[in-house]
């Protein structure tokens, strides 16, 4: 019986904990980047719904822009077409453009906004094309070569984010945009994140990832970096301790507080309600950037 109590007081520390935060963010905007084995691992996937849902709950706005790279490439095989790649970047002809907006707008965003009406959030599920939301421009690699249609964000329009955020929706975006002449383009998902976020002012960014955060060493999960401001992270970059596939998400980062979000959030999402353990609690479990420089 007093085990129990203990437990029970526990509970109540971790909402007491909570109090400030969620006085501080009630009525701020969050997008969450989600993709990473929180998107193929039923119970993760369950978590992350369950702690979108409470953002809504306690007075956030959330907003969910997703990726989908691997169930493309799982596509694609069952199709019998090929992926390609240069350095990393898949290579998307018309036909895998195609593709990726079945995926992405079809399957992905719907199972997502299903899953959030099913714990009692209303959302809706669009994709950059709706309300011309993403505007894109073809994007090439760092060496000039063309990737066909992947595309650059150049402006976002909030108009329809804003619409469904003040009538009490979560919007759920898929990373497809269009041009000026309406072709229909494939986005990386994070810099689609960094473009909304920046867009709508929001307070917080969220990437859910498959690593712990930032790590000083990549292979001592102890090693986190709890903090990190812009100049740090610029000077991490030239000397080498940010590198490999990280620097990319980094530069999302840099990027979105460039635009105006207020702090830029890089997650663990094989960790359980790792979004409300970085939120709502005060020592967090992921690395937070910022514009400044924490003492």
């Amino acid at each position: 019986m007093k085990h129990r109590m203990e437990n029970e007081i526990l509970k109540a520390e971790v909402l007491i904990e909570a109090i400030p935060y969620i006085r501080t963010f009630a009525g701020s905007i969050v997008v969450v980047k989600y993709g990473g084995s929180a998107m193929v691992d039923e119970q993760l996937k369950k978590s992350v719904i369950q702690d979108i849902a409470m953002l809504k709950y306690i007075g956030l706005k959330p907003v969910v822009v997703h990726g989908g790279g691997k169930e493309i490439t799982n596509l694609l095989d069952r199709l019998g077409k090929k992926s390609q790649f240069l350095d990393g970047l898949r290579v998307t002809d018309a036909e895998t453009a195609q593709v990726a907006e079945m995926v992405l707008s079809g399957s992905i965003s719907k199972s997502l906004v299903s899953e959030l009406e099913q714990v009692g959030i209303s959302a809706v599920g669009i994709s950059g094309k709706d309300g011309r939301t993403l505007l894109c421009s073809k994007k090439l690699d760092e060496k000039g070569r063309d990737l066909g249609y992947v595309g650059t964000v150049e402006k976002v329009d909030t108009s329809l984010l804003e619409t469904l955020l003040s009538n009490n929706f979560v919007p759920v975006v898929s990373p497809v945009g269009s041009d000026e002449e309406g072709s229909t383009y494939n986005i990386n998902a994070d810099y689609a994140a960094s473009a909304v976020a920046g867009s709508l002012s929001a307070q917080k960014l969220v990437f859910l990832t498959d690593v712990e955060g930032i790590l000083k060493d990549k292979d001592d999960p102890s090693s986190i970096i709890r903090t990190l401001s812009t100049r740090q992270a610029e000077a991490y970059i030239q000397d080498g301790t940010i590198n490999g596939g990280m620097i990319p998400k980094v530069q999302c980062c840099l990027d979105g507080l460039a635009k105006g979000v207020n702090s830029v959030h890089i997650l663990d999402g094989r960790v359980p309600h790792a979004i409300l353990l970085e939120i709502f609690t005060t020592r967090g479990i992921g690395t937070m950037v910022t514009k400044e420089e924490h003492s």
